[in-house]
């Protein structure tokens, strides 16, 4: 047991692995640690509060809407191999959670980096911009590299003991799982990216709602994780519901302009039509709706066009449309 020191700070957490295992590196000099997550449509913090209640963390959960919408629309070192722009991502939440610690009067920031662990973004070069970008680095900490990289502010002081930090390279993860075992932690979700941004297929909506200046619209960004996504030939955008929560999502989304397409007497999806669309894009987004019904291929179905959440502008019935003519259309 170890005199507990009144050094405190803030360490960023995902809820991974390594997240996990700095604030655990930490914690067992004595040192004072709170975890923080960033929220936003683009990242499950899920993960983030299990892993906290697993270690018995406090989280701290901070809005990120804003500042990955500003990222993704200018990102100052470019993007990775979709439009997820790591570098600037990762300078952006330390400096968030520096500007935190600042205004608490605590010591530190740390994060679960692992030098050469992702050879694009945690690679020597790509830690300095991080660290250089942050307006933090002089107490920034990376316990499960520390001893690779040089001491910060809160090591040379003697704050933070540097010889008990950890000295681990590479993609291999048996130092890791070591450590998980010295310190009894055994549930942790494994090594995965868990944003969105590196997803390719999500990424082609995003570039749809980006190329309509939408960006900072936080219902469009939500709209994102829900449904199939067509982008129709008149402009119009049509989000067509796969399942219940889908279909029950898009209902509640009869705003700004916006309608919705429901079949009638038959089951099939909710389809949401973006504002301002033409009466050919409308007709079209009835007909697509049509042709996801289950009873499509049997003939018509009748289709409900709602205006608001308690009013419906139109009923007809429609053609269903082959599926296969709008596959040139889907985000």
């Amino acid at each position: 047991m170890t005199m507990e020191k009144h050094v405190r700070g803030l360490s960023l957490f995902s809820g991974g692995l390594d997240s996990m295992l700095a604030i655990c590196v930490l914690r067992e000099q004595g040192l004072q640690v709170e975890a923080i997550t960033f929220s936003s449509p683009f990242f499950n913090i899920g993960p983030a509060k299990k892993g906290a209640a697993t270690l018995g963390v406090k989280l701290n959960i901070v809005d990120f809407t804003d500042d990955i919408a500003d990222l993704v629309e200018n990102p100052p070192h470019g993007f990775g191999g979709a439009m997820n722009p790591c570098i600037d991502c990762h300078a952006r939440m330390i400096r968030r959670a520096g500007e935190e610690v600042r205004a608490r009067g605590w010591d530190f920031v740390a994060t679960g980096e692992v030098l050469g662990q992702r050879p694009m973004s945690q690679n020597r070069q790509s830690l300095g911009i991080v660290a250089k970008d942050c307006g933090v680095a002089d107490i920034l900490v990376r316990p499960l590299s520390a001893k690779l990289l040089d001491p910060t502010a809160p090591e040379l002081d003697g704050r933070i003991d540097r010889d008990r930090l950890c000295d681990i390279e590479g993609r291999s993860r048996h130092r890791q799982q070591e450590l998980a075992a010295h310190f009894g932690v055994t549930e942790y979700p494994s090594p995965a990216g868990g944003c969105l941004l590196t997803e390719k297929l999500f990424c082609n909506k995003l570039r749809d709602i980006k190329a309509r200046g939408l960006l900072h619209d936080r219902e469009e960004l939500e709209l994102l994780r829900v449904g199939r996504h067509f982008a129709l030939p008149g402009g119009a955008r049509l989000i067509v519901g796969r399942n219940k929560a889908d279909n029950e999502h898009l209902q509640r989304m009869i705003t700004n302009g916006r309608l919705l397409a429901r079949p009638i007497g038959t089951p099939g999806p909710s389809c949401l039509i973006s504002a301002g669309a033409s009466p050919d894009d409308i007709a079209t987004a009835k007909a697509l709706c049509a042709a996801y019904c289950d009873a499509s291929a049997s003939g018509c179905v009748r289709i409900r066009l709602f205006d608001s959440a308690d009013h419906f502008a139109s009923e007809e019935t429609t053609t269903p449309m082959n599926r296969q003519d709008a596959h040139a259309w889907i985000l």
